[in-house]
């Protein structure tokens, strides 16, 4: 099959031609996993035939049908581990299927296996894996973004054709942003967080990381809609995200924050972005300068916000019911702090401990109802931008990351400055909107790749795909 990297549509080509079957494109994408995987460390389990319920037939009515795919993680897939990343899950076996899972089997894909993390989810370079670092395909020194960033690294290297991941504060737009591909955090209640091992419910979202934006579309075509297991899923109708792909931009407005160029954005990421802002003019695309103003407090929110639901969320797993339990406790207590003490890694740990005491007597007012009070703020912030009555935008443009992807241990020490590299990202988080990262191109001194994100309305997925779509298009003439 030579060293093509495939797309969706390569693949539903491929198979419709007869140029391959299902379980050759498996066994292509198998092979070269096993070859490159050791220098990536990106997938922790790589499925078997059998284990990956591998469907050798064909179905013309799907174009996923037959399509390998990797998945993050943190979702379950009934009978195999899911470790999410950390010690205390090493063992674990998911006893179900995550409803993304079911849709992607009833569409006919294929699971090669299943992908590296920062542990639960926490962190921005997926150095927090209690399996270790994943490495960047572009540039083996430098870390592929988080927490994702297995499912980034695979499919940057080719090593699946798209994969799944979570988005709880930029965790699919920065990896995607790092590797130079796309990705995409839908708005909050488009897809089932059903069977995603949880960090912080209200901001989690499971989105595709693809090659590029038609895939993404399709993919999130496939997983979207509500479910009756999460009542949190909006019960509308699906849209087909690909019918206006290709659709004039003419009378787009495009909104440009100001609160999103000021300190600490990196030259040559600015650069690529006011690049990519002058294509979008080229395209038809109407630029106008907007305001965030309380964007600047939303990190400091979001860390808040955020443990509060990660210290709840992580309590049950104490060591008794399932996951690790430390051998040598004598009590009921003991078992409970030495099996979360030896289970967590440090990021959980920290993020653990800040939760639990922003949510004790006497903080909870001072933090964490301040935060939410912030949040709501920031999503007026949004509201006002998007708003038709007052010649509101379309969309709203600018970096994924304030810098590409730095070096593997740079940041381990310093995990505020590990923490700004979600500063474009958490907002929309925070705000349940829709963002997609799609690369501009690469820096002129390092030659690492610069994402560009485009935030939505919620639920107008289909608008920043076709933003996306066609940005991309002008990146390949």
């Amino acid at each position: 099959m030579g060293a093509k990297n495939f797309t969706i549509k390569d693949i539903a080509d491929g198979l419709k031609k007869g140029e391959f079957s299902a379980e050759e494109i498996f066994t292509h994408y198998q092979n070269k996993i096993k070859k490159e995987n050791k220098t990536l460390n990106a997938y922790l389990s790589v499925f078997d035939k059998h284990d990956a319920n591998i469907q050798m037939h064909t179905n013309d009515a799907n174009i996923l049908a037959g399509v390998p795919c990797a998945i993050k993680d943190n979702l379950l897939i009934d009978g195999t581990i899911a470790t999410a990343g950390s010690k205390i899950l090493k063992n674990y076996v998911s006893s179900y299927n995550a409803t993304v899972i079911k849709k992607l089997r009833t569409a006919g894909v294929n699971f090669l296996g299943k992908t590296n993390l920062d542990e639960f989810a926490m962190g921005s370079s997926t150095e927090n894996s209690a399996f270790g670092p994943t490495k960047n395909p572009l540039d083996l020194s430098r870390v592929p973004g988080g927490s994702s960033g297995g499912s980034a690294a695979v499919v940057a290297a080719d090593l699946a054709v798209f994969a799944l991941g979570s988005d709880t504060g930029g965790s699919i737009r920065q990896p995607a942003s790092f590797c130079g591909i796309v990705g995409l955090k839908p708005t909050y209640g488009r897809v089932s967080r059903h069977g995603l091992i949880a960090m912080a419910s209200s901001l989690d979202q499971i989105g595709p990381l693809a090659k590029n934006v038609y895939d993404a579309a399709l993919v999130l075509q496939a997983i979207a809609g509500s479910d009756i297991f999460d009542s949190t899923t909006i019960p509308a109708e699906v849209p087909d995200f690909t019918e206006n792909i290709d659709k004039e931009m003419a009378n787009l407005k495009i909104g440009v924050p100001k609160e999103f160029f000021g300190k600490g954005l990196n030259n040559e990421v600015r650069e690529k972005v006011e690049d990519a802002i002058k294509k979008l003019e080229g395209l038809g695309c109407k630029i106008k300068e907007i305001s965030l103003p309380h964007a600047e407090y939303a990190l400091a929110a979001y860390y808040i916000i955020m443990p509060c639901e990660v210290s709840s969320n992580l309590a049950r797993l104490d060591g008794i019911r399932y996951g690790y339990s430390a051998k040598d406790a004598k009590t009921l207590l003991d078992t409970y702090l030495e099996s979360r003490a030896e289970g967590f890694g440090a990021e959980t740990k920290r993020r653990i401990i800040l939760g639990t005491f922003t949510l004790s007597a006497g903080y909870y007012d001072a933090y964490y109802l301040k935060a939410q009070k912030v949040r709501a703020l920031i999503k007026k912030d949004f509201d006002n931008a998007f708003d038709p009555s007052t010649d509101g935008v379309d969309a709203i443009v600018g970096p994924t990351s304030p810098t590409t992807a730095f070096k593997i241990g740079e940041r381990s020490s310093d995990p505020l400055s590990m923490y700004l590299s979600d500063i474009y990202t958490v907002p929309v988080n925070l705000a349940g909107l829709p963002a997609i990262s799609v690369p501009c191109g690469n820096g002129n001194k390092t030659n690492l790749p610069v994402g560009f994100q485009i935030i939505g309305r919620a639920f107008d997925e289909a608008t920043i795909f076709k933003i996306a779509h066609q940005l991309e298009q002008t990146y390949k003439k």
